[in-house]
């Protein structure tokens, strides 16, 4: 969108309104907005106050979507006589939020419309039977494409402007290069959440985001919503409904400040990972490159520019040394001495051993000033007067300090590995790791801050190709020809790698490998010469090299085009060095590599201050060019440790409620607070090596456990176990069940429970049970290894009891303050917390969907107990497409449906009042996808509240949860037994929000668990929107506390439990899809597809970026959806 200000800027518009000599007290000015593609101009007014303080800079322009429900709270000034002009109100900063005014309440404003389409839709309110899911269609918004990242460490970041490397920390898409929204930049009019406030009395959120037909100041809970169902006409040309503001784009939206620091736990000093980076002071300067014939090798971009250096750094460089990205851009402390400059560079490649004349390359590069990289702004942001980070500071000092460590190492995305940074470990299956480390460069409260921590991956052993395939079969493959699952497997491993030859002494010429050949080696021939005379491989390299091949029964590698293959026999071929392995391992290459990574907190800080010595940093030759200074000692940090929360327990149970104590408590003399009830239950064994009177024994066993636990559990199956064959789970599950029906359907009865005992290594059965039992059969199931049922032992007959309770609708325990009401913004009102995430496939599986998983409490005061709904979408999309969806339907017409307004019609249902807040942990989120998740996700929780009732908008705060970062926290002293746990890592309830943090943002993290193995990771928490004003204090405390009410075990967790629920449910979900849809097969279980009812001949699906519909998850039977099937 181009915008255009006339008469100046808002600032200069103003001042000259006010100097004339009749003025009213309400100033506008006129923005016209010029929208690419339309022959149209658009007028908006915006209404500005002359206030005492100066406007902010970065007051920029709202944008209208014709796709877009929701429309920002706006007041008609009076004088105003433009139907296309509305007022819009200033924001204040989160505390101190403002409404001028001047702003009036005319009758002006456009009401929302849920569906997202023209014309009349009819919304209904809360209705006391949900309807049935369907699948959702077309309609509703459409998430903007995905930018396709890398897997692993650098998955998500995207790609920064001009293909530079992203930077971790997120960009809100203000740079010199435009504004970059992209798709969202189109959604709804602006709001800014934190803006510097005025000097006039600040607003609550609430009353900033209030419509006309709300009163701002309105406190009182609002009425109950009406039973009937009464259809409300909604019409978008003139009602007065308002909905509460969404961000149009990340131009438009600032973070939450932070509501100052926490003070509740007791106070501490922990150790971070950060090392303390001194700002420079130099004069940063960025060249656009361009090398012709086009490069896209990293490698040979880099080696070019290093010829370049190494011949010109004195001369046409001025001295200087600069740093380069590898891509487009070249960074120098200084200025360069021309503007911009042509120079050939000639490049020899690298000597084979042949002894032949080495080939030469010849590049033009092109070197040209393209901007100034502005330090100060950095300095202000680290000082936390500018709320918005300079990014192209960021990205230059990030890109300067990897600069050596690129040329020493293997860099893959942040971290740097080698062989030589510790020693190499066999993961099996041809595969070793290599350790490394992380660095990122961050801005913090104490400034900038290195983040250095430890890694390891894996990489393809250097072995000949003969003895890498015998590790990769485990079989010896001179014994038997290969089977036809032999050879999609090698192809599959094979595919890419690169191989040098040892038949031709020091000549190592290097190959890529394309595929294999269908023939052994034995029957492949060639054409010699254009007379059609051919000749046999094996005879060629006898012929030729005086190299009898041994292994003639094997394929030969082929490598080269397609048009033109080359063939190279196995046994000639050596895997090179150092190609990093990125496909999906398996279970054992897992623990083998977690073996390596896993190393106490202790050692693991010992490992990063030598790492950081060994990178000297002090004379790495780039920082010193680049006037950067770096600290070689961990940061020391102030933290607290947060009081663990009383767990309330069932009042016939001897100790009626517990203190954990370092994050951990049991079951002795407990009963669950509300037991659940399995009145019929039966039992099916797939283990052949577990005998009949075994499972029988250890039935009764859990049974008992379960009744002794507070649950309401028949001793006695319905029928005697059945011993089955784990190929013909779904045919001996289907009997079963209709036999036990038919013992059942009589007494009008369901069957409540099914216990499977499954093999130890069980491959797919598994996945295939999950899905029958809740896809087909709409039963909850409990599986049990057959190393359990050996075992035999109490514990982990209570770890299956409280698996089994939360499944069939019981609660296990609550919190104390719960049930006293004593829980700020939780507990006074009815709220709703929700957890969501996506997983997304494995490596190498590029035809898989993503899996998006929704889980919303069910319960209020308690907020224990959580229903779940889960949907595919479009391949590693991390926006969740499937929160709110609008389809039409031949008999019904406009459907409003979608995740998030099923999971509100569900809480009405089971609590009886409607979600007066929302609070909405939202996990797997990378920094650089921040705006565009809140964005498009607020923007859905938005219309599927609207959808149900008029005037619906609870307050929304919205939490992102992290996980996968590198910030590592150590005991201040590792030998104070006070000050660790019986790991070694930090106390439980340990919570960070200082020096380490975000310089101006509403950040902390939380180590909420006790560690049992390695180095514990706290969990990183920053809040993207809260309009229920959360302190510091209360929004810790209540995550803290959460994390003591996970269901399936007496220990707090890592992660908040609606975001690990919400992970369980798309992890389950990914079981669901047929074989041909998940090139991984199974995985586990989740609740149904969105779609029309069952039944109906309606499909829709998502459909890809690329136009590819998405099959849509089966539906899952009524009977799982509000149940906790996913523990």
């Amino acid at each position: 969108m181009h915008a255009r200000l006339e008469g100046g800027s808002i600032a200069e518009k103003a001042r000259r309104d006010a100097a004339g000599p009749a003025r009213h007290s309400l100033h506008t000015l006129v923005v016209v907005v010029f929208l690419e593609g339309a022959a149209r101009y658009q007028q908006l007014q915006f209404a500005l106050s002359l206030s005492p303080f100066p406007f902010p800079s970065y007051t920029s322009l709202a944008s209208e979507s014709t796709s877009s429900s929701i429309r920002s709270p706006v007041r008609r000034p009076a004088a105003s006589s433009s139907p296309d002009s509305v007022a819009v109100p200033l924001m204040g900063s989160r505390r101190g939020r403002q409404q001028h005014p001047g702003a009036g309440t005319g009758e002006g404003s456009q009401a929302p419309h849920p569906g997202g389409r023209g014309g009349r839709v009819h919304v209904a309110p809360f209705p006391q039977q949900a309807p049935q899911r369907g699948n959702q269609g077309q309609g509703g918004t459409a998430p903007p494409q995905q930018p396709r990242g890398r897997t692993g460490e650098d998955a998500g970041r995207g790609r920064a402007r001009g293909g530079r490397p992203p930077q971790q920390y997120p960009s809100d898409g203000r740079g010199a290069h435009g504004d970059g929204a992209g798709p969202l930049g189109r959604l709804a009019p602006e709001l800014r959440q934190a803006m510097e406030a005025s000097s006039e009395p600040p607003l609550r959120a609430s009353q900033m985001l209030a419509g006309p037909s709300e009163p701002a100041a309105q406190e009182d809970p609002p009425a109950e919503l009406g039973q009937g169902s009464k259809q409300v006409a909604v019409r978008p040309e003139s009602t007065s409904v308002t909905m509460s503001a969404v961000p149009s784009s990340s131009k438009a939206i600032r973070f939450p400040l932070r509501p100052g620091k926490g003070s509740v736990g007791t106070r501490c000093l922990v150790k971070a990972n950060h090392f303390i980076a001194q700002l420079p002071d130099k004069d940063l300067h960025q060249y656009d490159v361009s090398i012709t014939p086009e490069v896209t090798s990293r490698i040979v971009s880099r080696a070019v520019i290093k010829e370049l250096v190494n011949l010109h750094r004195a001369s046409y460089l001025g001295g200087r040394l600069p740093a380069y990205d590898g891509r487009k851009s070249l960074y120098t402390a200084g200025p360069l001495p021309f503007t911009s400059k042509e120079f050939q560079i000639t490049l020899l490649d690298d000597d084979d051993g042949s002894g032949s004349q080495r080939r030469q390359r010849n590049f033009t590069v092109v070197i040209k000033f393209a901007a100034r990289a502005d330090l100060h702004r950095l300095g202000m942001f680290l000082a936390g007067r500018h709320t918005e980070a300079p990014q192209e500071a960021l990205q230059v000092l990030d890109i300067v300090l990897r600069e050596l460590p690129s040329t020493r190492y293997m860099p893959f995305g942040r971290s740097f590995f080698s062989p030589d940074l510790g020693s190499r470990q066999r993961l099996g299956d041809g595969l070793e790791s290599w350790r490394g480390f992380y660095q990122s460069i961050r801005p913090t409260q104490m400034g900038l801050s290195l983040n250095i921590d430890m890694s390891a991956t894996a990489f393809i052993e250097p072995l000949p190709v003969i003895d890498y395939i015998a590790q990769l079969l485990s079989s010896n493959i001179h014994s038997r020809p290969l089977s036809d699952a032999d050879r999609v497997k090698i192809k599959k491993a094979l595919r890419g790698v690169n191989v040098e030859v040892t038949h031709r002494g020091n000549m190592r010429r290097k190959y890529r490998i394309s595929g294999l050949t269908t023939q052994s080696t034995r029957e492949l021939t060639f054409p010699v010469d254009e007379g059609g005379t051919v000749k046999s491989v094996v005879q060629y390299f006898q012929e030729t090299y005086g190299f009898a091949i041994q292994h003639t029964y094997l394929p030969c590698l082929q490598v080269g085009n397609q048009k033109r293959p080359n063939y190279l026999p196995m046994e000639v071929c050596k895997i090179v060095e150092g190609q990093r392995y990125s496909k999906r391992l398996n279970q054992n290459q897992i623990r083998a590599l977690l073996d390596v990574t896993c190393q106490r907190p202790r050692d693991r800080e010992r490992d990063i201050i030598q790492m950081v010595k060994h990178n000297a940093y002090q004379d790495d030759p780039y920082a010193k060019e680049f006037g950067i200074n770096i600290s070689d000692r961990l940061a020391s940090v102030e933290a607290r440790i947060l009081p663990a929360p009383r767990l309330k327990y069932n009042e016939t149970g001897r100790e009626k409620d517990c203190l954990p104590r370092v994050g951990q408590w049991n079951m002795l003399n407990k009963k669950m607070v509300n037991g659940g009830k399995v009145r019929s239950w039966m039992c099916i064994n797939f283990a052949r090596n577990v005998q009949e009177s075994l499972v029988r024994g250890f039935c009764h066993e859990l049974a008992l456990m379960c009744q002794n636990s507070g649950m309401d559990f028949a001793l006695e199956p319905v029928l005697p176990p059945l011993n089955a064959r784990p190929d013909q789970v779904e045919r001996a599950l289907k009997a079963r069940y209709h036999d036990a029906m038919n013992v059942l359907g009589p007494q009008r009865r369901e069957l409540d429970l099914l216990i499977g005992i499954l093999p130890d290594n069980n491959g797919s059965l598994y996945g295939d049970l999950k899905r029958v039992c809740e896809i087909d059969l709409g039963i909850v199931s409990q599986c049990c290894c057959a190393k359990q049922v050996f075992k035999m032992n109490k514990q982990i007959h209570a770890n299956l009891a409280l698996k089994i309770n939360v499944k069939v609708g019981g609660r296990n325990t609550v919190l104390v303050d719960a049930l006293s009401r004593r829980i700020p913004l939780v507990t006074d009102r009815p709220t709703i917390i929700f957890g969501a995430d996506v997983t997304h496939p494995h490596p190498g599986e590029d035809s898989s969907p993503s899996i998006a998983a929704v889980v919303a409490s069910q319960d209020w005061p308690e907020v224990t107990r959580y229903a779940g709904l889960v949907s595919a979408q479009a391949h590693r999309q991390e926006l969740i497409e499937d929160l709110y969806k609008v389809w039409q339907d031949p008999q019904r017409g406009t459907v409003n449906g979608g995740m998030i307004r099923e999971l509100l019609i569900s809480f009405k249902k089971s609590t009886g009042q409607k979600p007066q807040r929302i609070i909405f942990y939202r996990d797997g989120v990378s920094e650089g996808q921040f705006y565009q998740v809140l964005l498009f996700e607020l923007q859905a929780i938005r219309k599927a509240c609207a959808s149900l009732e008029a005037n619906y908008q609870p307050k929304v705060t919205f939490i992102v949860v992290q996980k996968r970062h590198h910030t590592r926290l150590f005991a201040h002293n590792h030998n104070d037994r006070n000050s660790v746990d019986g790991s070694g890592n930090i106390i439980p309830g340990t919570v960070v929000d200082s020096k380490i943090c975000h310089p101006t943002e509403f950040d902390f993290y939380l180590c909420s668990h006790a560690g049992i193995k390695g180095t514990s990771r706290p969990a990183h928490y920053h809040v993207l929107w809260d309009e229920n004003n959360f302190t510091a204090d209360g929004l810790q405390t209540l995550t803290n506390n959460l994390c003591y009410t996970y269901a399936r075990c007496t220990r707090s967790v890592s992660i908040v439990p609606p975001a690990y629920y919400a992970h369980l449910a798309a992890f389950r979900a990914r079981f669901y899809m047929d074989p041909e849809t998940s090139d991984s097969g199974s995985a586990t279980s989740g609740p149904g597809g969105r779609g029309p009812p069952s039944g109906s001949s309606t499909s829709r699906s998502t459909r890809t970026p690329g136009g590819a519909a998405v099959r849509p998850l089966p539906a899952m039977k009524d009977s799982m959806k509000n149940v906790m099937f996913y523990c």
